[in-house]
């Protein structure tokens, strides 16, 4: 019998669970982090920089939510602020500049919802994401690798492809979030989570995403190899298109069309 949606809510959430900073590590090299968004501040809760993949230069952003206490306080809970997304905006300009692909590894419960984001500009900060990565001239890849969590997520994953590990969530809202507002009653959390169609396979089925990872070896060796191997072939089909917006843009209006055929599926 296959687990419910909130079991797979709790697995998406485990602190053990490997974190966007372990995928850079193990996935790319010579990794070098930039900071700031030119007008607030730096986010803890959004990392990003250049890297090489297979001696490629390519550009990689990931939402951090660390392991420990210590480590999640400081990172937010993975809770980006607008500078965290403007610094994701500046970084993929860049990319386009500089004809890179970027990489994007998403887990967060949703952006950062604190009076001072809101004065901030979160909403707009997520809008122009949505924007500037419609048109971004460069591939753009990105995974879903814990909770992806409403416009906080969404904010990375305007992508020519996106991708799930298998027990990972996408969903609006959470289902803590959802039970609350439709029955005032957040410990109905559990239903809310099978209505919402957060899993992998139901975002594949809807279309929202192409691909589900399989979590076999997870956090070793094998685990991150595998991934690189995807995400290298997977950017050297894309690099030989020269239609990518057009093709971005239709991928989005196509989502929650009936399913046509199968897409590829990493066993």
């Amino acid at each position: 019998m296959s687990q419910s949606p909130y079991a797979t809510v709790r697995i998406a959430r485990d602190n053990s669970r490997p974190t966007g900073l372990d995928y850079i590590k193990n996935i790319f090299k010579s990794f070098t982090e930039f900071h700031g968004d030119r007008r607030f501040a730096d986010d803890a809760a959004v990392v990003g920089g250049i890297a090489t993949l297979s001696d490629r230069p390519v550009t990689v952003i990931a939402i951090e939510k660390g392991h420990t206490a210590k480590e999640r306080a400081a990172r937010n809970f993975g809770a980006p602020h607008p500078e965290g997304y403007r610094k994701a905006l500046r970084l993929m300009k860049q990319a386009e500049k500089f004809s890179r692909p970027v990489i994007c590894f998403i887990d967060t419960s949703g952006a950062y919802c604190g009076v001072g984001a809101e004065e901030r500009g979160q909403g707009q900060a997520i809008a122009e994401n949505l924007m500037e990565m419609s048109t971004l001239r460069v591939p753009v890849i990105s995974i879903l690798i814990g909770e992806g969590g409403s416009g906080g997520a969404l904010a990375l994953a305007v992508s020519d492809r996106v991708w799930m590990l298998q027990n990972a969530v996408y969903s609006v809202i959470s289902p803590e979030g959802c039970a609350s507002i439709l029955w005032k009653d957040s410990t109905k959390a559990e239903s809310a989570a099978q209505s919402l169609k957060l899993t992998a396979e139901d975002a594949k089925e809807l279309g929202v995403i192409e691909r589900i990872i399989s979590e076999n070896d997870i956090g070793k060796k094998e685990f991150y190899e595998r991934i690189k191997k995807l995400i290298t072939e997977e950017l050297e089909a894309l690099s030989e298109d020269c239609d990518l917006v057009s093709k971005r843009y239709e991928r989005f209006r196509r989502m929650g069309a009936p399913k046509i055929s199968d897409s590829p599926r990493d066993m």
